[in-house]
């Protein structure tokens, strides 16, 4: 019996480093743990979120295709990040990689492990203008509204800006 493919979204974000080397070695360790990218957008530089007095980070969205169930992508995820060097300190520190699942297909999962959609993803110029590159039509499903219209909402202030590698 095969296992239907799922549409992941994942965000992957660095501010410390060689943060473009440590972008691609996440999507290396994601294909051949996860499953494989389908679409990717281009690396975008952003302010940190939340904070201040942090290096800027670098993001990018991935779609990617998996058999894998939400809590097993999860799990791969945490170790991958583990295998990068990532040091979980405290919450919204500075790190060598960040990965978070933005939509697992349509799912809703709200528990203290995993919360999906993201729950601050629609607040966030550094997921969705990436976001918005690959799936602008992608419908939130709690909101009932597509990324590009969660974006053209969005009251982030952060400066957002392509990189140039």
């Amino acid at each position: 019996m095969k296992t239907k493919k799922q549409k992941v979204f994942l965000q992957l974000g660095s501010n410390i480093g060689d943060r473009v080397c440590y972008l691609n070695l996440a999507k290396r360790f994601i294909v051949d743990e996860i499953g494989s990218v389908k679409n990717e957008s281009r690396i975008y530089e952003s302010a940190p979120w939340g904070v201040s007095s942090q290096d800027y980070y670098l993001n990018e969205i991935i779609e990617v295709n998996t058999v894998d169930d939400p809590y097993t992508v999860l799990k791969k995820i945490l170790n991958i990040e583990k295998k990068i060097g990532r040091v979980r300190k405290k919450k919204w520190s500075s790190r060598i990689i960040d990965i978070d699942i933005i939509f697992y297909d349509n799912f809703i999962i709200n528990n203290k492990n995993l919360t999906i959609p993201h729950e601050y993803m629609h607040k966030r110029n550094f997921v969705l203008f990436p976001l918005n590159e690959i799936a602008a039509d992608f419908l939130h499903p709690i909101f009932k509204k597509t990324v590009n219209k969660l974006m053209l909402k969005c009251t982030d202030k952060n400066e957002i800006k392509v990189y140039k590698i």
